[in-house]
C-alpha cells in the first residue's frame, strides 16, 4: 500500500514422516490409526501471508497477456465490406470472347486503356471509327510485359465488340511510338484471329498513320500469309492533314506526343 516491495513469505512445513509400514511414527501404526484427533498443529504459529501479501507468480500475467494480444490482433482485421467488394470486382472485367469466358486484370492496364478509343462515325448510318494509338502500349522492358500484353489484348478484343454495331474502320496511329513499344508481330497476328468473322467482315479500311519502315517491312513480309481481302484494306497515311481529308476528325482523339 505504501509502494515499497512485496514481501515473499516462506512457508515451513511441520517434519512428517511417512512410511508404508507399522512401526512406530507410521501414518499406518496402530497409534495414528486409532487416535487421528491427537495430532495437534497450532495454526497461530504458522507464518501464513495476510492480505497484504501478494506471490509473484508471471505464467498467469503471461496468459493473460497472451490471450490479450491475441484477441487484440483477432479484432484488429478489417472486416470485408460490400463497398470494398465492389471495389474489388471493379479491378475484374469477366467477358466472352469466342463463346469463352475470360477475366482482365483490370487494374494491371489501367495506364494503357487509352490505346483504344472511339472517334465517332463516318458516312452513313453507324459507321464506327476506331482509334488505336500504338504510343500508349507498354514498354517491352517490364518484368510483366507478356501478362500486361495478354490482359490488354483482352480488354482490346472485347472493347471493340462493344464499339462496333456496323461497319467501321480502324485508325492506327503509330507516331511517336519507339521500337520498345510496338506490339509484336504474334501479338497482332493473334488479335486479328481472334477477332470475332462479324467484326473481320465489317471491317471496311485499316488506316496507319506515320507508318514506319518496321511496319511497312512486317506488312510486307505477312502479305503472302493474310487473305488478299484484308490486304487490300491496307492504307497508309503520312500525314495528319492526309487523313483529315479522308474522315471526320471531330471526334478523333490525337495524343499530344503525336
Amino acid at each position: 500500500l505504501n509502494g515499497s516491495q512485496p514481501r515473499r513469505i516462506k512457508l515451513t512445513a511441520p517434519n512428517i514422516n511417512l512410511s508404508l509400514d507399522q512401526s512406530e511414527g507410521s501414518v499406518l501404526s496402530d497409534d495414528n490409526l486409532d487416535t487421528p484427533d491427537e495430532i495437534d498443529i497450532n495454526v497461530d504459529d504458522l507464518d501464513t501471508p495476510d492480505e497484504a501479501d501478494s506471490f509473484e507468480y508471471t505464467g498467469q500475467e503471461e496468459h493473460t497477456a497472451t490471450k490479450d494480444a491475441s484477441q487484440e490482433e483477432s479484432e484488429s482485421i478489417p472486416e470485408y465490406t460490400a463497398e470494398e467488394e465492389r471495389e474489388d470486382n471493379r479491378l475484374w472485367r469477366t467477358v466472352v470472347i469466342g463463346e469463352q469466358e475470360q477475366r482482365i486484370d483490370m487494374k494491371v492496364i489501367e495506364p494503357y486503356k487509352k490505346v483504344i478509343s472511339h472517334g465517332g462515325y463516318y458516312g452513313d448510318g453507324l459507321n464506327a471509327i476506331i482509334v488505336f494509338a500504338a504510343c500508349f502500349l507498354p514498354d517491352s522492358s517490364r518484368t510483366d510485359y507478356n501478362y500486361v500484353m495478354e490482359n490488354l489484348f483482352l480488354y482490346v478484343i472485347s472493347t471493340l465488340e462493344l464499339m462496333v454495331a456496323e461497319d467501321y474502320m480502324i485508325v492506327y496511329l503509330n507516331g511517336a511510338t519507339p521500337r520498345r513499344r510496338m506490339p509484336g508481330l504474334g501479338w497482332m497476328k493473334k488479335c486479328y484471329q481472334m477477332i470475332d468473322r462479324r467484326l473481320r467482315k465489317n471491317l471496311k479500311s485499316f488506316i496507319i498513320v506515320h507508318p514506319s519502315w518496321f511496319i511497312r517491312t512486317i506488312l510486307a513480309v505477312t502479305r503472302p500469309f493474310i487473305s488478299s481481302k484484308f490486304s487490300s484494306k491496307i492504307q497508309y497515311v503520312n500525314t495528319l492533314a492526309e487523313l483529315h481529308e479522308m474522315i471526320p476528325m471531330e471526334y478523333v482523339q490525337i495524343p499530344d506526343s503525336i
